[in-house]
């Protein structure tokens, strides 16, 4: 087929954007499955991007790191000390270039399931490489995270895609809450385990380094290994296009499919409102996550084992917190409740101005606060999301879901530098985060979600 996907809204069929509605037994089955695709990925997230890897490889980088402090891949003089965050950078901007040509091959041939394995055990193999990540090694270790982080990226948009297939409106904020849940359990159980064998080195008779590289490459190990469930469990449903000429799925067809999407997307003004408000609010989100623990250290005076602490009650706490809020949805709607969640967010970083120096308490009050509404306010904004998709068009809708995320997750950090540059307070620095909160509230208020996902063809639940 040579031609775009047509931009009218098509009729609901089964397992797409109307809800799957296969027997109940066999859907529970499969989204069982689907949850354990968030309990496999998310230690990349927790252990490896935030907590070991930023660390150890700047300590690798700057034993590679000539006279002035500088490492030169491909003959880019570097400052060790940048050479992670730069690193990250270039993943994320592959990373969205990747997701939306993987997603519209994948909605273009109904090939979801193989595609996320794919992903899902690149950027498992990578992370398991990192045990291999010692010495002056550093080039090595850019690339595992780039590879890492792309893989884990592209199968975060098809998980995501999974959720209108397996679960019908009405049970979507339950699942998607269950999904968080289960993660953040994740996280922090493995999180605990890593600790616990970093702090021990010494009594098991194990060099620092080596701690570290076995807790990197332990994830990539626990990725691999728990992804095989929902590889066995999810079922592939048919195209939602099928296609004469399918066999031209190449790049070219993938671009041409996905400038398609970009031109129907105009045609849902609604939906893209609830991206603009989901970018504002959601970059408030990631803001916080990995600015508190600068906060919490230059601002605050704490050290590095009460910020680790944070980290595991956040974790924890995110658990319930995801499934409170999905409770909370299946009353009041997910609209009211995400609503409900911004006005918390915002209470809760504006009392963080307040924070005493060197209290230990009221810090993790702060991180408890945060885990509450974490979870909730991303597990109902992505099912919240599912209702405003396109039927046959979830993969693409979603990689620009992912898109608004990681594209945009400069905007936070900016404001929040600038907020610090200007006044010299890392207090006003985390005050200036409100305004993605108070903005994204406003633009989600503003949004008809029941005449949104009429608008692509969709019948929402009564209460949402």
């Amino acid at each position: 087929m040579g031609t775009v996907a047509p931009d009218a809204p098509q009729a609901p069929q089964e397992g797409t954007g109307s809800g799957d509605r296969t027997p109940l037994r066999e859907r529970r089955r499969e989204q069982r499955g689907w949850y354990f695709y968030d309990w496999a990925n998310s230690v990349f997230s927790t252990s490896v991007l935030t907590v070991f890897l930023g660390p150890y490889l700047t300590s690798v980088t700057e034993a590679a790191a000539d006279a002035d402090g500088y490492v030169h891949p491909l003959g880019i003089p570097v400052r060790a000390g940048a050479f992670f965050p730069y690193a990250v950078s270039a993943s994320v901007l592959l990373s969205v270039l990747v997701m939306p040509l993987a997603a519209a091959f994948a909605d273009r041939t109904g090939r979801k399931k193989p595609l996320l394995g794919a992903a899902a055990y690149l950027g498992a193999g990578a992370t398991t490489g990192m045990y291999f990540l010692d010495g002056d090694r550093y080039l090595l270790g850019g690339v595992l995270l780039v590879v890492a982080n792309v893989g884990y990226a592209v199968s975060i948009v098809l998980y995501h895609a999974f959720l209108p297939q397996i679960a019908p409106p009405e049970e979507r904020d339950a699942v998607s809450s269950r999904g968080w849940a289960f993660g953040y359990g994740s996280g922090a159980l493995v999180l605990v385990a890593n600790l616990g064998l970093f702090l021990g080195h010494e009594s098991l008779g194990v060099a620092e380094s080596t701690a570290v590289r076995i807790c990197l490459s332990s994830a990539g190990v626990w990725w691999a290994v728990f992804t095989v469930v929902p590889l066995l469990r999810l079922r592939e449903r048919p195209a939602a296009q099928p296609a004469a000429g399918s066999a031209r799925t190449g790049p070219g067809q993938g671009f041409r499919q996905l400038a398609g999407t970009f031109r129907q997307l105009r045609r849902y003004p609604l939906t893209l409102l609830f991206l603009l408000a989901y970018l504002l609010y959601n970059d408030g989100i990631q803001t916080v996550i990995t600015q508190a623990s600068v906060y919490g250290s230059e601002a605050l005076g704490l050290d590095q084992t009460t910020l680790i602490g944070a980290i595991l009650l956040v974790q924890v706490l995110a658990v319930a917190g995801a499934l409170l809020l999905g409770r909370l949805a299946a009353r009041y709607g997910a609209k009211r409740t995400i609503l409900g969640s911004l006005v918390a967010w915002t209470a809760t970083v504006g009392g963080g101005y307040f924070l005493p120096r060197e209290d230990p308490l009221w810090f993790y009050a702060l991180a408890v606060g945060i885990g509450l509404v974490l979870g909730g306010s991303q597990a109902l904004s992505r099912s919240l999301f599912s209702h405003l998709v396109p039927a046959g068009k979830e993969a693409e809708y979603f990689a620009l879901y992912e898109i608004s995320d990681r594209g945009t997750s400069w905007l936070g950090p900016l404001v929040f530098g600038l907020a610090y540059q200007l006044s010299g307070d890392y207090r006003n620095a985390i005050l200036s985060l409100v305004v993605f909160f108070a903005l994204g509230f406003v633009l989600l208020l503003r949004v008809p979600v029941q005449r949104a996902a009429a608008a692509v063809g969709n019948v929402a639940p009564d209460r949402i």
